[in-house]
């Protein structure tokens, strides 16, 4: 096989941006009014590095990664915002320029695997497929089938079961078999949408530790999206809580975990138990997230924080740095308290 065909690192020098989401505002239009899904988000991915981004459904997770992808249904826009990837704006680009940039540069793995294929089809011709597209150069069926192998060799399934169709698999190999297809084409990113959702938590847990060694190997950046804060504490370095289509809170995965500053990220803490730490009473996180036709005014979370005042009721908070890289979107984040108990 020739050195192109090598499954090899594509991302940048460590630690410099790759991707860079600067205060990206997208709704979605309907009879009703316009759903503010993702409003004034800026956060930036570092080559390597692992983001996690955490919320309840329907906060706006899912909605950023279509958005980074250009995959937004036609009553999508993008009101104002830009994406850099690698340097270059991605936002504004015809659909032909951006399927250029899918796969390549940037791939995703959807939730649900069994619906990420088409059950008529064998799971190595679909992957060919993707190859035939995206591959930046014309390669030979034997190319292919050699590259398909090594894709599968790397996710830990027997290159063999590519002549088998997606029912054969089990769903851990069909998410496994979803992950080959998302590396094909050696992206520099990739976007893991709830990864492990429906998998008991033996598979999930190897899936985790599947995607951390590939990355290792592969030096690309991830982004990791879930409403299981266990999944983000174990794979990510740094993560976002969203909520209401807001970033609140971004920081060291550590940090954020033993030190929230957002009241909604401590009543997420709050209610998830430990395993590793000291027993502790979990605090229920009550009432629902907002209807994002019309939001509350000032900060959306004011009508379930047990923190708010006067001032959350008028005023919308800005993502502002406290330190350290740590960033919080709240008028009274020093009124916090710490959590104690979450490990990493």
């Amino acid at each position: 096989m020739t050195d192109m065909l090598d499954i090899e690192s594509r991302g940048g020098r460590a630690g410099t941006t790759l991707l860079d989401v600067d205060d990206i505002v997208m709704h979605y239009s309907t009879k009703e009014g316009a759903v503010m899904a993702v409003d004034n988000v800026t956060f930036q991915v570092a080559n390597g590095e692992s983001l996690g981004l955490v919320g309840e459904s329907g906060c706006g997770k899912t909605s950023v990664a279509l958005t980074l992808l250009g995959l937004l249904p036609d009553n999508a826009e993008i009101i104002s915002g830009d994406i850099q990837l690698d340097g270059e704006s991605i936002v504004g680009l015809t659909e032909e320029q951006m399927r250029r940039r899918r796969w390549r540069d940037i791939a995703m793995v959807f939730q649900g695997a069994m619906n990420s294929w088409n059950p008529v089809y064998k799971v190595g011709d679909q992957i060919r497929e993707a190859l035939r597209l995206h591959w930046p150069e014309t390669l030979t069926y034997s190319q292919e089938t050699e590259r398909i192998g090594q894709l599968f060799e790397l996710v830990g399934l027997n290159p063999r079961m590519a002549e088998r169709y997606p029912h054969e698999f089990s769903g851990g190999m069909r998410q496994r078999a979803v992950i080959a297809m998302a590396l094909s084409c050696n992206p520099k990113l990739i976007i893991a949408d709830e990864p492990t959702t429906a998998l008991d938590v033996i598979v999930q847990d190897q899936i985790l530790k599947e995607l951390k060694n590939i990355q290792a190997e592969l030096g690309m950046s991830i982004i990791y999206i879930s409403h299981d804060i266990a999944v983000i504490a174990e794979v990510t370095d740094r993560m976002g809580v969203m909520y209401a289509g807001k970033l609140v809170e971004l920081g060291d995965t550590i940090e954020v975990f033993h030190r929230p500053r957002h009241p909604y990220s401590f009543l997420l803490l709050s209610s998830t138990p430990s395993i590793t730490g000291p027993r502790r009473v979990l605090a229920p996180l009550e009432g629902e997230p907002p209807n994002l036709l019309n939001p509350p005014s000032g900060c959306r979370f004011h009508p379930r924080c047990p923190f708010a005042t006067e001032q959350c009721t008028r005023e919308e908070p800005v993502l502002t740095d406290i330190g350290g890289g740590h960033a919080v979107a709240c008028w009274n984040w020093e009124e916090v308290p710490e959590i104690g108990g979450l490990q990493k």
